[in-house]
Order: C-alpha cells, then sequence, then structure tokens
C-alpha cells in the first residue's frame, strides 16, 4: 500500500550499532563532522561515510557542507524523539538476561539530574518541572500529549513564552516525552524548545559544549522554585 509506515525501511537504518551511535551523537541538536561521528561510533573514516550516506538518503541525517568539510545534523525533531523513544522502550522490554541499557553506577550524576534531548530539557529536573506543571494545572494529559489550559497561557505568557509560535511549528505542539532515565514524562515538542530557550536566555541553566550535560545555576534553583512551587533540590 502506497501509505503504509515506513517502518522497516527505518528499521533497517537503525538496526546497524554503528548507525545508532551516530544518531545517538547527534540527539543533543549540534552539527558535527565526519571525522568526529567516527570516532564517536569506534569505525573508520570509510566506513563512516557509508553509514552516513545510508542515514541522509534515509531522511534521517541532514548534511552541510561549511569549507572543506561536511557537517551532519538530526534531520528534524521528530527523528530525536523517535531515538529517545526507542531507547526508553529498549529499557521497557529488555530481557531479564540482557544488560541494562539504562545508566550504570559509571554515568556522572548530573546526566541524571538535568541535560538535553535534543532541543529540550531531559533528566529529573524536567521531569520534576512537567509534573509542578500538571499539579499547578498549567498542563493537563492529551493523549500522548499535553495541553496547555487557560491558566497555563497566562502563566506561561508571562514569562514570554511566545505560545503562538509554538503554536504554528509543524512539529507536536507539547509532547509527553517518556523520560529515559526516570521513566516518568517530561515536556517535549515546541513548547519544551521554547522552555528550554527561555532557561538558557535567562541564565537559569548553563549548557555545555559537545555534551548533553547541563548545569542548573544558583539563579536557576531560585527561579525554577518560584515560578513552578518545585520546592528544596
Amino acid at each position: 500500500m502506497d501509505d503504509e509506515p515506513g517502518i522497516p525501511r527505518i528499521a533497517n537504518l537503525l538496526a546497524d550499532p554503528a548507525r545508532t551511535r551516530i544518531l545517538r551523537t547527534l540527539i543533543d541538536g549540534t552539527m558535527r563532522p565526519a571525522g568526529e561521528l567516527a570516532y564517536a561510533a569506534n569505525i573508520s573514516a570509510q566506513s563512516a561515510s557509508g553509514h552516513l550516506a545510508k542515514l541522509v538518503d534515509g531522511g534521517l541525517l541532514a548534511s552541510e557542507a561549511q569549507g572543506r568539510h561536511r557537517y551532519y545534523r538530526l534531520a528534524s525533531a521528530e527523528v530525536a524523539d523517535a531515538i529517545e523513544s526507542l531507547a526508553s522502550l529498549s529499557v521497557a522490554i529488555r530481557p531479564r538476561t540482557a544488560r541494562s541499557v539504562l545508566p550504570s553506577k559509571s554515568v556522572p550524576i548530573q546526566f541524571l539530574q538535568a541535560r538535553t534531548c535534543y532541543d529540550h530539557l531531559a533528566g529529573e529536573a524536567a521531569v520534576r518541572i512537567c509534573e509542578a506543571m500538571l499539579k499547578a494545572c498549567w498542563l493537563a494529559a492529551d493523549g500522548r500529549d499535553f495541553r496547555v489550559t487557560p491558566l497555563g497561557e497566562k502563566k506561561l505568557t508571562a514569562l514570554d513564552i511566545d505560545l503562538a509560535a509554538a503554536g504554528r511549528s509543524r512539529r507536536v505542539f507539547a509532547r509527553a516525552c517518556v523520560d529515559l532515565t526516570q521513566r516518568r514524562p517530561h515536556v517535549g515538542g515546541a513548547l519544551g524548545a521554547a522552555l528550554l530557550d527561555l532557561y538558557v536566555a535567562r541564565g537559569w541553566i548553563l549548557r555545555a559544549r559537545h555534551s548533553r550535560v547541563v548545569s542548573i545555576t544558583p539563579k536557576g534553583r531560585e527561579a525554577f522554585n518560584q515560578t513552578f512551587r518545585m520546592g528544596s533540590w
């Protein structure tokens, strides 16, 4: 059938461990050169070139030439959502005899507390913010997603969140994205991206170069507590 989803085609692209590592490396929303992605995937430059071509042809990556080098990024937020969702699914249905893919004791606590997932906040901080907005009735569950309540519109607008612009986005407005490490939802989609931009612009969090980990500043801790009534951290 012409309208049948191309799940087998996408699954085939994701079936190779090297390609999966490349995609996971780019889930922070950055653009990276082929050599860096080859190193991250632990493969040769020649092998990486073939994998990158397949991912670009398959619509999962986009590429851009900058001088003598070509840089790669995830093709869309939907690709990032799919990668993170599959990672969460693999945790939920992993065989009992298999090694857990959840972060182990060797993973820095900062990764568990606050990190980015493409263009929105993830980790314990993001989950707590989501729970606070639900408890305060800023958001309400709407299937796989969230909707903003009239009270939420008032509160988010007061924070200078442009809800109209987020609503005009081609992507999902407010996705209930199940957090990989917390197994509870945080806010993704266009609203999640707008919130992350707010946190960065106001100095509530600091992003790290070439890392998904973010730091919550003292100013941010106070602001999150006052804004979302989250209590102590």
